[in-house]
């Protein structure tokens, strides 16, 4: 694979994908792109398109990980490691997580070490949570010929199912639109999961695109995808309802069934993040069930959601939603720092949320 970023003349484009087109695009992308910014409120969905684009690199090579916050503190670090060559001289590829503009500068300098003709650089990644198309970040790469911006907005539960549907003729599995439906709400949304169950379904089924295999709900049941009461969202609904009386029961299954902190952390982004976009739909009507209704019928909320979503509204409008947010991508961040401690620290900050979410007394 050439090594390189162009230099790139005034006026030129780069291309632009959201998760509609991102599939028809990513060939593209990656053939033509050394810079990759994946943005929006959809961080699992921004991941997932990221490792699309390193599956189709002609050659990745080593990965090599950075944070946004290294990169806030080091801006240069990234040009760095952008043109060093691995211990033994092999392929790499630079891969960013990062938090809204955190990249900003260290993207920056390494377009103008570009620009200047300072040599090769290997392909750069940047996962950039919580920024949008039309952040600053974004605004570097948009013109360039050598750069993909791609925004990932929250998704919603019939594009999650079309998603899993599609990762499942890709691994040789035929699966009916309610299995399918099943698995996206189980794993709450969550296309990364979505893809985990579906890569043991193959192996169960031991499908392959060459030999396809038909799905049941008794193979669903045996790889562990049953329902979202088996999962995530009764401890999210509880939390976010400010069920405080709930909140032992639920953190003692958590801790029963060993629920992975980072997957049950992403299902709570999910849901703020949904609660969101439908906030933005009621406006100044503040009819939340006239709202959730057509909601349902477009197949954004599923029926079964609609009594949590309801309370989750009334629970989390304007600022107290913006905190929310802020409040669970800072513990993202947090988790993975601090991953052995994960289950406590989250426990205790789900136990705070409840609290600030439950009805006043009076």
């Amino acid at each position: 694979m050439a090594r390189g970023l162009a230099r790139v003349a005034a006026g030129s484009g780069g291309v632009k994908a959201t998760q509609r087109d991102f599939a028809s695009t990513a060939a593209r992308a990656a053939r033509q792109c050394k810079l990759f910014l994946f943005c929006g409120q959809d961080e699992a969905g921004a991941s997932a398109a990221a490792a699309t684009i390193v599956s189709l690199l002609e050659n990745p090579g080593e990965r090599v990980e950075l944070s946004g916050a290294d990169l806030k503190r080091d801006p240069v670090r990234l040009g760095d490691e952008a043109r060093s060559s691995s211990l033994f001289g092999d392929q790499r590829h630079i891969l960013v997580s990062a938090s809204g503009e955190e990249a900003h500068d260290a993207l920056k300098v390494l377009l103008e070490l570009a620009d200047a003709g300072e040599g090769p650089a290997w392909p750069v990644l940047v996962i950039a949570s919580g920024a949008t198309d039309k952040s600053r970040t974004a605004k570097l790469l948009e013109k360039r010929d050598d750069a993909l911006v791609a925004m990932f907005y929250p998704p919603d539960l019939s594009a999650v199912t079309a998603s899993v549907r599609q990762m499942a003729d890709g691994a040789g599995v035929k699966l009916g639109g309610d299995l399918a439906e099943r698995i996206a709400r189980a794993c709450g949304l969550d296309v990364r999961l979505c893809q985990s169950e579906v890569t043991k379904l193959a192996t169960y089924l031991d499908a392959s695109p060459q030999a396809p295999r038909n799905a049941d709900a008794a193979a669903l049941d045996a790889v562990g995808a049953r329902t979202e009461e088996d999962g995530f969202m009764p401890l999210v609904n509880a939390v976010l309802s400010g069920e405080t009386a709930r909140l032992s029961g639920e953190l003692k299954r958590m801790s029963d069934l060993a629920l992975n902190p980072v997957g049950l952390l992403l299902a709570f982004e999910r849901r703020a993040a949904q609660l969101a976009q439908i906030s933005a739909r009621i406006g100044p009507r503040d009819d939340i069930g006239a709202v959730l209704e057509a909601e349902t019928r477009a197949r954004r909320v599923f029926f079964r959601d609609k009594r949590d979503l309801a309370v989750q509204l009334r629970r989390w409008r304007g600022q107290r939603l913006e905190r929310l947010v802020a409040r669970l991508m800072q513990l993202h961040r947090t988790l993975f720092a601090n991953n052995q401690g994960g289950e406590v620290l989250l426990a205790q900050e789900l136990a705070e949320i409840a609290r600030a979410a439950a009805p006043r007394r009076r």
